[in-house]
């Protein structure tokens, strides 16, 4: 039997990229990840009159090469590799600067082949339209990226999801991989692998959705 799909998100999902890093260095600041509570941080943290000047800093950087890596996600990962087929389905292109967002298609590839060498590269997708896309399990931290069609829908807890009631989860039939991305990974080994009976290409889920 072909093994189920997991549809994963790569970034506040399994990473962290550089760019809060690269914005504390632009300005001087010591801002953490936690600081905030809207997904697009450079809009807050970037004096408006200083916003060009901070996308002509970022063109010479990298954002993937210092990514922090959320705790237990690759161990987690790649226990789920072993049962599931894992696509990582990544958006690479920085609204506020369309031009320059080539490099971090190239950049993300190059983190992916060295972060999760036991997901093939053939399975890697670059998009921001994720509903193109079906499997049977999605892992998402943006409730706008989970699709209603895909059966099992994980939204993972990140600095700008916090305010998400259960109610709206329920909604769209959702989970939710706990309230603090420390943890998160805990939660979706519970969800996916704990509470799975397990036998040989054969993964049916207990009665916990």
């Amino acid at each position: 039997m072909p093994k189920k799909k997991i549809l994963l998100d790569i970034d506040e999902v399994v990473i962290f990229s550089g760019f809060l890093p690269l914005i504390n260095e632009f300005l001087h600041t010591n801002y953490q990840i936690d600081d905030f509570d809207t997904y697009y941080i450079d809009e807050v943290a970037i004096p408006k009159e200083r916003f060009a000047e901070f996308k002509t800093f970022q063109r010479t950087r990298s954002l993937y090469d210092n990514p922090v890596v959320l705790p237990g996600a690759i161990e987690t990962l790649k226990k789920l590799s072993e049962y599931y087929d894992i696509y990582p389905c990544t958006d690479c292109i920085d609204p506020f600067d369309i031009n320059a967002s080539g490099k971090h298609f190239a950049d993300k590839f190059a983190l992916l082949l060295q972060l999760l060498p036991f997901i093939p590269p053939k399975n890697f997708i670059f998009t921001g339209t994720k509903n193109l896309f079906k499997a049977d399990i999605q892992i998402d931290d943006r409730i706008q990226n989970l699709d209603p069609t895909i059966e099992t829908k994980i939204l993972f807890p990140s600095y700008h999801n916090k305010n998400i009631t259960d109610e709206i989860l329920a909604e769209i039939g959702a989970l939710r991989a706990g309230y603090d991305w420390h943890t998160g990974w805990q939660t979706i080994d519970d969800l996916l692998l704990k509470q799975l009976s397990e036998t040989p290409n054969k993964l049916t889920y207990k009665d916990n959705q």
